[in-house]
């Protein structure tokens, strides 16, 4: 029995002599939250738009909770909520009356949309502030409710652009708290992120996606997997030079060294080995050994070993472009 919810098959977007989005295929299940990770111009935005309507692919098909996404975009949207990754609300309207406002083009009667309204203020625990004008929430208050328009029709699905981006800590941890909830109550949700941590701590399933092509997709649990085989070990000493870093490289041939820093040494050989020969080393040289440990691989690792490209930098365009 298929359980997708999602299904998208060779979707393309072409902007003029661009390609934005290369042949993706993707499928989302029923119930679970799954991920796009990818840097600045990557095709995240741009999938996200095709798949709710914002933009018309080029080439590919894409259904959604059993409608044709192209073809029957209207029944297709009634099915999605959508939160963009810059709020969407009208900045001198209260909390409650954009929930209202928005509940009102989806159809929904004037008892109930107050209703909804009320609820998801409680829920979000806005009902203090939602007399407020919008333009008067803090940021974190602000992507809640923005969250909570996307809902306000309870959707089947719903998408969420960069969540937490420009947001604080705390407002963050709450936010994905709220996906969370979400989620346990049936919302599938997908959602696009350059937080590592965010996927990792919320999704059963990721994609990296790359130059408008997806590099690979699959949970977590298999990410990580794949990449344990990989045995790494890593040396706390005293403060040392690249000299003995030079050593090193000479005295083991075929054993892949970094230097972190100026305490901190990893080896990666290719199989498992003694530590012995690696601590008369560091002996030799004066240098005892404080810590040795075998480093677990992480998923940013999984990341920048599949993509090149490092999160870091990755984190630093996004919230450049948010200032």
């Amino acid at each position: 029995m298929n359980t997708n919810i999602i299904e998208v098959r060779n979707l393309s977007k072409q902007f003029g002599n661009f390609q934005a989005v290369r042949e993706v295929s993707f499928s989302v299940e029923s119930g679970e939250i799954f991920a796009f990770l990818g840097p600045n111009g990557a095709g995240k935005t741009t999938i996200i738009n095709m798949l709710t309507g914002l933009a018309k692919p080029t080439s590919g098909s894409i259904y959604i909770a059993g409608c044709d996404g192209i073809k029957d975009i209207k029944s297709v949207q009634q099915a999605i909520g959508v939160v963009p990754d810059e709020s969407n609300l009208y900045e001198d309207l209260s909390g409650y009356d954009n929930l209202v406002f928005c509940a009102s083009l989806y159809g929904m009667g004037k008892k109930d949309r107050e209703a909804r309204a009320r609820k998801l203020l409680e829920q979000f625990d806005l009902a203090d502030t939602g007399n407020r004008p919008f333009k008067a929430y803090s940021k974190g208050m602000k992507r809640k409710l923005t969250i909570a328009a996307g809902i306000i029709h309870a959707p089947k699905i719903l998408f969420l652009d960069e969540p937490t981006t420009g947001i604080d800590v705390e407002s963050a941890r709450r936010i994905r708290r709220l996906v969370r909830d979400l989620n346990g109550n049936g919302t599938t949700i997908f959602l696009t992120t350059h937080y590592i941590e965010e996927a990792e701590r919320l999704c059963s399933r990721v994609g990296f996606i790359v130059y408008g092509k997806v590099v690979r997709i699959d949970s977590i649990g298999n990410l990580m997997k794949k990449d344990e085989k990989e045995y790494v070990i890593e040396f706390t000493l005293e403060n040392h030079d690249p000299s003995l870093y030079k050593a090193m490289i000479q005295a083991f041939p075929g054993v892949k060294i970094n230097r972190i820093d100026n305490q901190k040494l990893r080896i990666i050989p290719k199989e498992k080995v003694a530590l012995a020969p690696f601590i008369n080393f560091f002996e030799e040289f004066h240098k005892p050994v404080y810590e040795a440990r075998i480093i677990r691989p992480t998923l940013e690792d999984v990341f920048v070993k599949i993509t090149g490209i490092e999160l870091a930098k990755m984190k630093k365009e996004k919230e450049g472009q948010k200032k």
